[in-house]
């Protein structure tokens, strides 16, 4: 299971002021729970095929440190909470940079839709349980 991605910031994640566009530490952790997912078995078109997606309820970062140009960042996801029956859950994906040092953590709210009736829905049992095998997270001790 992939927990943590690393990736290299591209010129389109900039912004006027040189350092990564707010946007797209956003765009990083969706990319990294698809990736997830489709390890998991849970690809665009195995969640085509079910008629399920993926939404979010909330989603919040916390901006720490300037990512530029061409850097190495890496995106770990790690659960906050998942409820009984797997229809919502909460991750945070925590943005390093490439020393170590925390760039911004994105934290979201989630749950499944049925994508015919347009109502959240529960899951398939194995997609619910590899939920459950995420690491947990650990907020920082300030």
């Amino acid at each position: 299971m992939t927990n943590a991605i690393t990736y290299r910031t591209r010129w389109a994640d900039m912004d006027p002021n040189g350092h990564m566009r707010h946007s797209a530490y956003a765009d990083y952790a969706a990319d990294q729970r698809l990736v997830l997912l489709a390890e998991w078995g849970y690809d665009i078109k195995e969640f085509a095929r079910l008629r399920l997606g993926p939404i979010l309820f909330r989603e919040e970062t916390t901006f720490l440190k300037e990512i530029h140009i061409g850097e190495e960042i890496r995106v770990d996801s790690r659960l906050r909470s998942v409820n009984d029956d797997g229809t919502r859950w909460s991750i945070t994906h925590t943005i390093y940079k490439a020393d170590g040092r925390v760039a911004a953590t994105v934290a979201v709210d989630g749950a499944w839709l049925d994508l015919d009736k347009r109502k959240l829905t529960t899951p398939p049992a194995e997609l619910s349980t590899a939920f459950r095998e995420l690491p947990l997270y650990e907020a920082p001790v300030k």
